[in-house]
């Protein structure tokens, strides 16, 4: 071998190498075929196997729930270990952390239209589908820049002891005061909320995008009077319920789901008209861990295996359908993303919210406050 292209082939390991492409044994293999170890052992890379991942999600009951559902299973497999952060991988975090220059951040669980947006501001590094197998979900789920880890739902929920078995079903419903009275609750960050009131004034659901942002505000503003709080935590949407201070909410329906538990179903709830939404796993520009082992524990956390166990934790719907397999009826039925289920409900447009959501939520908040 010629010493230029022998000297090129080492570059190009000690490249691969500090991206995390390749591991430490493959590295030294490689290297002492090109008769070059001793520059190996002072190369000086910071292996990944040597630190941990980090992945980053929303704290709470979450953490342990991806430890279980996830990690455990990964470090097993591969030798890695992996930390779970609850700070929160809002936009602006993970911008912070790439302005810092050294990022402690690898794989984030991201709304799916961050996971675009970043992606076209190269804060996020875009998805290796030679690793990741894309088409484990369905193609509305994925982009360059990130693939769903979960699905969850926006539904309505009722208090039966005021409406019976005959709660609001529909978004008319819900906008009705007369025939169901009392207090409501909306969630403060939009997500769903504009599409609710879209179809509340009479949109087609197959017409609901690009959304009449306009429309659906004035809309919102005939039921503000009746609105007790437009929540932004799922504990205070449940704390709203439970009090009783509100008969009719717009929530998550992980936490419908444990209403109708604690309150032996006098909180009653369905996915009829609901939307649907997904969370993404997606991995920062220049993380501390490397490209490699990111792909490696994106595509364990695809695996139906552990999507079962983060729903059995948490309840939220997985996004790969063949997770469906493992499932008892009794879960089907609790399922967000279940065949049958997936046919009441709207999906909400990650490409709109990618191209509108700042200036939307601007325009949202602004009428909230008013």
């Amino acid at each position: 071998m010629r010493q230029d292209h022998q000297q090129d082939c080492i570059e190009v390991l000690i490249d691969k190498a500090r991206d995390g492409q390749i591991n430490r044994r493959t590295f030294i293999q490689a290297m002492g075929l090109l008769a070059a170890v001793p520059l190996a052992l002072r190369s000086g890379i910071s292996w990944s196997a040597d630190k941990p991942l980090v992945v980053v999600n929303w704290g709470g009951d979450a953490l342990n729930a991806f430890r279980s559902a996830w990690t455990d299973t990964f470090t097993k497999n591969t030798g890695i270990q992996v930390r779970i952060d609850g700070a929160g991988p809002t936009e602006g975090a993970i911008r912070s952390q790439l302005a810092s220059g050294q990022p402690s951040w690898d794989v984030v669980d991201v709304e799916s239209y961050s996971a675009i947006v970043l992606g076209r501001e190269k804060i996020l590094q875009p998805l290796d589908y030679n690793t990741i197998k894309r088409d484990q979900v369905a193609p509305a789920l994925s982009s360059d820049f990130g693939i769903a880890s979960y699905q969850f739902s926006y539904v309505m929920a009722w208090d039966s002891e005021k409406f019976g078995e005959n709660g609001p079903k529909t978004w008319a419903d819900f906008w009705d005061v007369k025939k169901f009275p009392g207090k409501r609750t909306l969630y403060k960050w939009m997500n769903g909320m504009l599409e609710a009131a879209l179809l509340a004034d009479g949109v087609p659901p197959d017409q609901l995008y690009p959304l009449d942002v306009p429309r659906a505000l004035k809309k919102i503003d005939e039921i503000k009077p009746h609105v007790l709080s437009f929540w932004s935590s799922g504990a205070e949407s449940q704390q709203l319920m439970v009090d009783g201070e509100v008969s009719v909410g717009a929530i998550w329906h992980t936490r419908a789901k444990l209403l109708s538990e604690d309150t032996d179903n006098r909180v009653r709830w369905s996915f009829d008209n609901g939307f649907i939404n997904s969370s993404s796993w997606a991995v920062l520009n220049g993380n501390p861990g490397g490209t490699q082992p990111t792909m490696q524990f994106i595509q364990q956390a695809l695996q139906p295996e552990g999507q079962l166990k983060l729903f059995e934790l948490l309840g939220n719907g997985p996004s790969n359908s063949a997770t469906e397999k493992l499932m008892s009826a009794k879960q089907l039925e609790a399922n967000c993303a279940s065949e049958e289920n997936l046919k009441k409900q709207i999906a909400l447009n990650a490409q709109w919210y990618a191209d509108n959501y700042s200036k939307a939520l601007e325009e949202y908040l602004t009428r909230l406050s008013k």
